[in-house]
């Protein structure tokens, strides 16, 4: 249902804005944009739909032989002792397990396009054991949130993005977005275990966060002591040698499980297929609304509202030139993505409104896209206190990348 509002509010907003630009400031390209803004994500969003058809196919054919050859079972019991407690209501051993950490580990990795095909087939087993199935259940919000709080240890689309860009140094912005992402995942945890009375201060729980602090701690301490250009080269190989270990892996267990891998690859990518297709709606509906809403200059409007406040209280202003890339971010990847470029070269790729923005690049999700097709590939129409839980660690993420963008780079 808040989607609904949502979705309904982008149009209002926007059209409102528009109207106003054009009755008050005589600005007559506002509207045609709107239009054009309409038309064009309706295009955008049919084209990444029909692009996913081709890494749907993959991965959950790979899916589907790790699921047969018992490799994805055995994933879900590492992870098993913390699983069944921040996710009460999936039983012990059930493959949403694996799933849901292979999705993790890919957000992990900053692999994006690979984390969808798998973050979908976790939902998918999330919806097998949802009794009412057009509502959210207390797993699927969880496993969400901590979805779209987007922990991410290598940002290599974020490294990437600043190279194009002629930074000097790529990779700075590494243990910032490490960090934020982090503190933003936490959030997460602690926001919906909060609304379902989840105790987190239980041993195994207080374990398995000291150990992923550890780890984000060892991760932050080893690429801090390296060069840039090491860094760079390091993260790339690191997330190539998951993924090829990862499905040679799977192939492997197949053989030794003496299933037909082949005929198990194949199965897995025609439900691929058919989750690539369905989602199209969702997906299509959801980025309409963001690009009229964007037109519309509301966008920028909301951004000096924010500069106005802030001015206000005396905080020093400097990050609110980078907050169109935050607060396009939970509304669309690809629009925060061109939003971290405009920042960078119109302020400099190595300024701190460029690097800032990059790290508001890499700290979080598309919250409003990935609850859009999530939820949408299901069949799930009311998102409970999904909306409200992710938006909080989106706050979160985007304050805390704030804070050590200035430690960092100020």
């Amino acid at each position: 249902m808040i989607l609904n509002y949502i979705w309904v509010g982008f149009f209002l907003i926007a059209f409102a804005t528009g109207l106003m630009k054009l009755l008050f400031w005589g600005d007559t390209a506002v509207l045609p944009a709107m239009v054009d803004s309409l038309f064009s994500m309706a295009e955008t969003g049919a084209t990444i739909s029909l692009g996913y058809i081709g890494l749907m196919t993959l991965w959950l054919g790979i899916m589907k032989i790790g699921e047969a050859g018992g490799m994805v079972n055995f994933m879900a019991k590492l992870v098993a002792p913390f699983f069944t407690r921040i996710f009460p209501d999936v039983p012990k051993g059930h493959p949403a397990h694996g799933s849901m950490m292979m999705n993790f580990a890919a957000n992990m990795l900053g692999l994006d396009n690979s984390a969808t095909p798998l973050g979908l087939k976790a939902m998918g087993h999330l919806q097998e054991l949802n009794a009412n199935k057009d509502t959210a259940s207390n797993a699927q919000i969880m496993f969400l949130v901590l979805n779209t709080s987007g922990l991410t240890i290598i940002p290599i689309s974020v490294i990437t993005l600043r190279a194009a860009n002629g930074a000097v140094n790529p990779t700075d912005i590494f243990v910032p977005i490490l960090i934020a992402t982090f503190v933003a995942s936490l959030a997460g945890l602690i926001a919906v275990s909060v609304v379902q009375r989840i105790k987190l201060f239980q041993p195994v729980i207080l374990a398995y966060l000291g150990g992923a602090t550890a780890f984000i701690g060892g991760m932050t301490a080893y690429f801090g002591s390296l060069e840039p250009t090491e860094i760079q080269a390091q993260s790339t190989q690191v997330a190539a040698i998951v993924i090829l270990t990862l499905i040679i892996t799977f192939i492997v267990a197949g053989v030794r499980s003496k299933i037909d891998v082949y005929d198990n690859f194949i199965e897995g990518a025609k439900e691929g297929f058919g989750v690539a297709i369905k989602i199209i709606p969702f997906l299509v509906g959801m980025l309409v609304a963001i690009g009229v809403f964007r037109a519309s200059g509301a966008m920028n409007e909301m951004v000096g509202a924010v500069a106005w406040i802030v001015g206000l209280l005396g905080v020093n202003t400097d990050f609110v030139d980078a907050l169109p890339t935050a607060m396009m971010k939970p509304l669309s990847g690809s629009g925060a993505r061109g939003m971290a470029v405009e920042a960078m070269q119109n302020y400099g790729v190595d300024s701190f409104v460029g690097r800032l923005a990059c790290v508001f690049q890499g700290s979080t999700e598309t919250t409003f896209y990935t609850l859009a097709v999530y939820f949408g590939a299901v069949g799930v129409k009311r998102t409970r206190y999904t909306v409200t839980c992710g938006l909080l660690a989106d706050a979160v993420g985007i304050i805390a990348a704030i804070f050590v963008a200035y430690l960092f780079f100020h």
